[in-house]
């Protein structure tokens, strides 16, 4: 064991930080407590909402994503990991600021359509402030990954299912039709899987059931934490 530790700078939102932290612990090769990842989370859920801040003109993040990153580096983490997609666009501006590592989720999502999926077309499922940095799109076109984007009804379907469900702990059934019809939407138009772009669409996918091939971005954060930790990951992984 190298001794290794991770910061988790989350609250973006907190279920999907608790998400990311089961992951680790579930997929990391380990015979007794004692042989777990060190691990230290700030769940700051007043960040500001970064899909406001890159669309709308809404409270800047960076100030309290900032203060969550300096109390992970006072812990002594030796990379951080943030489970909200949208935040990347935001990391250059924190990577500036410290010399601890930070661990880009969409790179490593990327890097997972392109190994397990080849030249298949992927769609991103992820919120308008993702989709609008372009980001997870130019992760997938520098892998030779082409890819598909929700038209404007299925937006708005997805950002219910995160807002209006996920985030504001609704039902799952109060969101099944939605995020089933923007599946079959996105299918029908060509796309082989889905990338889950947003940390609450895991959480979606599981309380309902679904089986579409997918790429789960937090379950590859946390392949590349525990990878990065030195530990070697447990297979089968969480299902995807």
């Amino acid at each position: 064991m190298t001794g290794k530790s991770i910061g988790i700078l989350g609250g973006m939102g907190p279920l999907a930080t608790a998400d990311l932290f089961r992951k680790i612990v579930t997929m990391t090769k380990a015979g007794c407590d004692n042989e777990h990842i060190r691990i230290y989370i700030d769940d700051n859920a007043s960040i500001p909402d970064r899909t406001a801040a890159i669309l709308s003109g809404g409270p800047d993040p960076v100030p309290a994503m900032a203060d969550s990153l300096r109390k992970l580096e006072a812990c002594g983490a030796d990379c951080i990991i943030m489970p909200c997609n949208t935040a990347h666009y935001f990391l250059p501006q924190l990577q500036a600021m410290t010399r601890v590592p930070f661990l880009n989720m969409l790179e490593a999502a990327a890097e997972a359509c392109a190994r397990r999926f080849g030249g298949k077309t992927a769609a991103i499922l992820a919120t308008r402030g993702t989709l609008a940095t372009g980001l997870y799109q130019q992760a997938l076109a520098a892998r030779n990954v082409p890819c598909l984007v929700p038209d404007d009804g299925e937006q708005g379907a997805l950002t219910r299912v995160i807002y209006e469900g996920v985030k504001a702990d609704a039902a799952p059934e109060t969101y099944r039709a939605d995020l089933e019809g923007v599946l079959a939407g996105l299918t029908a138009r060509g796309a082989d899987y889905f990338v889950l772009g947003c940390t609450e669409i895991p959480l979606a996918v599981q309380l309902l059931g679904l089986r579409q091939p997918m790429v789960d971005a937090t379950t590859e954060l946390a392949r590349a934490a525990i990878r990065f930790c030195g530990y070697q990951i447990k297979e089968p992984a969480l299902p995807q």
